[in-house]
């Protein structure tokens, strides 16, 4: 366990342990609850709404299998121009 100072304005420190191993960097956001008693302080990352479906099961479900097409080499291209790559999803029927 860490001893942390109360500063000027409230503010604290985080340990740079606590920091590296929660992967928590400036400008990031923690969630403070009071827990009878205790301070307890959770890592929060915010999505900007823009991002929501890179998150979403279905996505990351296919981003999976993306990856594991591409460690099978199951791929096509790179081509040369967009008229080959139309003419190979047309083929694979995409």
């Amino acid at each position: 366990m860490e001893l942390v100072r109360i500063k000027r304005h409230y503010q604290i420190t985080l340990p740079v342990g606590i920091r590296k191993k929660l992967n928590i960097d400036i400008g990031d956001y923690v969630e403070v609850e009071n827990k009878n008693g205790d301070i307890v302080m959770r890592p929060v990352k915010v999505v900007h709404p823009d991002q929501e479906y890179f998150y979403t099961k279905e996505w990351q479900e296919g981003e999976a299998q993306a990856d594991k097409d591409i460690a099978k080499g199951d791929v096509v291209g790179p081509f040369d121009n967009i008229k080959d790559g139309l003419k190979a999803l047309k083929k694979a029927k995409i």
